[in-house]
């Protein structure tokens, strides 16, 4: 090769391998650039084998409802578009009445706390494409009767009904008061660790409501100072139940919309309990109630006799630790019913007769269902996903009702998630990996032959090339104490095992939780990734009580939250450390919530492993969390005093050795900036130096505007220099 075409090869090759370098950019990452494309409010129809997607156009700044038929994936029309309507700026969320020739369309949505808020409803008839408000004033959690005849809605903590026909609204229940009566709306901590808003429901003859009362007058209250809305500040306040203190007063109601009378039903016989879920059977006179006990390790799912108001036991669950409340609860047409436990150790899908006998066992094995799909009566067939490809995957299957002939229905290993058909002839399949964009198929539901494909992200995947990004190598950590982890490891596209690099890990490690697992992930992987392209190693490994590995790993960790999780990350940590490529003196450590308790008990506690650690919106000390989360988990403090201190950052702050930078919202309703005020008085006693951020009238989330890039960057700097 003469001298010129050497130079002009090493000045192509040059130029590729910059090319191929490109660097990831936070403001990149935080502007959207590296946004998926999906299928949004993807809902499948019941009467018809349809499916419902809600679409956005940008240029019309308007947005639609669109029906696509599941056979051939052709869009069959536009059920309402927004700018055709004057009263609609645009649509937030939908809902369909039964017969779904109505929709319920949220508009102006105004966020109450994670799950719950209030917004303008409009009814819309789709055959006479007209559009009809609701009420004149934003409601909660509207809800069409089984007939389609009516709407039950619940508004300044009461509920009501509105009757379609005669256009009449009535009030069921007069005794609401913000913080004292909650009428057929959860509390604060319903709402964030029950995982549910709407606390009503219509029975299948349409002539009754069950509904939850909650009386949160015994409730302490908590308060937030809100500094950015004028020239003094104002004050939040909600009850917040904190471990150990009371707990809202539950009682169930059943009311009659033909005689307006309504019945409290006789739970006497409980004392300080959860009802944590209430769904109507097939049968239109039984309401069923799971109802928990304080310490959450006896559960009963009672059936209620909507005339009489006479309750009976048709399952009971105990465990030495905790039960899970299970939202798989589904009525056959006997009224036999579909239950998952984890009373074998394992989360398996059961058969029970309607009086609560067990018919069978219908799964079985050393691996968890995570998600029940449905129940076709045609073929007598289950569907549902499951980690038996692994614990860190997700596939789909089918299954008979009796156990037998079982099927799987997804051949791609990462993570697949179904949504079928009503006729449970074809599913849509979501699929990722750790190394594949989101990819949305249609499959058949007898074999799981992909049909087509309906949604790529080939356009991002074609973006990205140009940055060369890491890939994560997924693997099995085995502590010197023999716990074996699963852990994944992202190193620089340039890694050169000859040298010596930093290692910043990542983990959250509550309860059940899982941040290893082989899908296509959030906004930190690409934050993880750009780091990469900075010389560092990331790597994250879930401890003992994460989830997906049985029970008896999930709650090893009860009445001890933070000791074996705290003592797996810095066991990890060390084993990591002694890998040839690692500079064991330069680790560090970083969560957010769960994981930024974590983050601040390893760099105290294992202060001669860790170098740095960032912890963001942290637990300091679970005497300051909400009670069903922590008791659940711990008991009460006033029963496990040591349980709750002894593994509280706070109490080991004094161990500080490295660099610790703290972050919080002030408007954080979930974890209250009060942890981080208390361990920053800990600190500052303890005479220890520290860094800390925080962001005026953000929540738990700290998000809005230019927040999260200025978050990141802070984080990216402090990373640089310190480690």
């Amino acid at each position: 090769m003469n001298y010129f075409k050497k130079s002009l090869f090493l000045l192509l090759l040059t130029s590729l391998s910059a090319v191929a370098q490109q660097k990831i950019t936070l403001e990149e990452i935080w502007s959207g650039a590296f946004r998926t494309q999906g299928m949004t409010a993807l809902e499948a129809m019941k009467n018809t084998n349809q499916y419902t997607v809600l679409n956005y156009d940008r240029n019309s700044r308007s947005s639609q409802i669109d029906l696509y038929d599941f056979a051939t994936l052709n869009k069959v029309t536009a059920l309402i578009d927004s700018k055709d309507h004057k009263q609609l700026d645009g649509i937030d969320s939908y809902t369909f009445s039964p017969d779904e020739k109505k929709i319920l369309i949220a508009n102006n949505s105004d966020q109450i706390f994670r799950h719950s808020f209030v917004a303008d409803y409009f009814i819309y008839d789709i055959a006479k494409k007209t559009l009809t408000k609701l009420a004149d004033y934003k409601v909660q959690e509207p809800t069409f009767s089984p007939d389609g005849t009516k709407i039950g809605y619940a508004h300044d903590n009461n509920l009501y009904v509105y009757d379609l026909t005669t256009q009449k609204h009535t009030q069921i229940t007069k005794d609401g008061k913000k913080n004292h009566i909650i009428n057929g709306i959860t509390d604060w901590v319903y709402e964030e660790e029950f995982s549910f808003v709407r606390a009503f429901d219509w029975n299948a003859g349409s002539d009754k409501i069950g509904f939850i009362r909650f009386d949160e007058t015994e409730v302490p209250e908590f308060s937030m100072d809100m500094y950015n809305q004028g020239l003094y500040p104002t004050q939040y306040v909600f009850k917040y139940p904190k471990a150990g203190e009371k707990n809202a007063v539950v009682s169930l109601h059943v009311y009659d919309v033909k005689t307006g009378a309504t019945k409290k039903i006789n739970l006497d016989k409980y004392n300080d309990f959860y009802i944590a879920r209430i769904k109507w059977t097939n049968e239109a006179n039984t309401l069923s109630a799971q109802v928990l006990n304080r310490h959450q390790n006896n559960l009963d799912l009672l059936f209620v006799d909507g005339n009489s108001g006479a309750t009976k036991i048709v399952v009971n669950e105990k465990d030495k630790a905790y039960v899970d409340v299970t939202d798989n609860l589904t009525f056959l047409k006997d009224n036999s019913f579909i239950w998952t436990s984890e009373k074998d150790g394992f989360n398996h899908i059961y058969h029970y007769d309607k009086n609560g006998k067990l018919i069978n066992q219908i799964t079985k094995g050393k691996w968890e269902v995570t998600n029940y799909y449905g129940f076709d009566t045609k073929t007598g067939t289950i569907f549902y996903q499951s980690v038996e490809n692994g614990s860190i995957n997700r596939d789909v299957y089918s299954i008979k009702l009796n156990g037998k002939d079982k099927k799987r229905l997804t051949t791609e290993t990462g993570t697949n998630a179904a949504t079928f058909s009503p006729n449970f002839e074809y599913f849509i399949n979501s699929f990722s990996s750790a190394k594949n964009t989101p990819r949305y198929t249609l499959n058949e539901s007898k074999t799981g032959k992909l049909v087509k494909t309906i949604v790529s992200n080939e356009a991002l995947e074609s973006k990205l090339a140009k940055y060369d990004l890491p890939t994560k190598e997924f693997f099995e950590l085995t502590t010197e104490k023999g716990n074996r982890l699963n852990a994944w490891i992202l190193k620089p596209k340039d890694f050169d095992p000859n040298k010596k690099y930093p290692v910043f890990m990542y983990q959250y490690s509550g309860p059940g939780s899982q941040q290893v697992n082989n899908d296509w992930n959030n906004t930190d992987d690409y934050w993880f990734a750009m780091l990469t392209q900075q010389g560092y190693i990331v790597a994250c490994v879930d401890g003992r009580g994460t989830g997906f590995k049985g029970a008896e790993f999930k709650k090893c960790t009860y009445k001890e939250l933070g000791k074996f999780e705290v003592e797996d990350q810095v066991d990890a940590a060390k084993v990591i450390g002694n890998y040839p490529y690692v500079d064991k003196a330069r680790i560090g450590i970083f969560g957010w919530s769960y994981g930024g308790f974590m983050s601040s008990n390893c760099i105290f506690q294992g202060n001669d492993t860790f170098k740095m650690a960032i912890a963001v919106a942290p637990v300091t000390s679970w005497r300051y969390y909400d009670s069903v989360y922590t008791e659940r988990y711990m008991q009460t403090p006033q029963e496990n005093a040591s349980g709750y201190d002894n593994n509280s950052p706070i109490t080991h702050v004094a161990k500080l050795k490295g660099n610790f930078l703290l972050i919080h919202g002030t408007a954080d309703d979930n974890v209250h900036v009060q942890n981080t005020m208390k361990m920053v008085e800990a600190l500052v006693q303890a005479n220890k130096q520290f860094d800390w951020a925080i962001y005026p009238d953000k929540n738990h989330g700290i998000y809005g505007g230019k927040t999260r890039l200025q978050l990141y960057t802070k984080m990216t700097n402090f990373i640089k220099e310190k480690l």
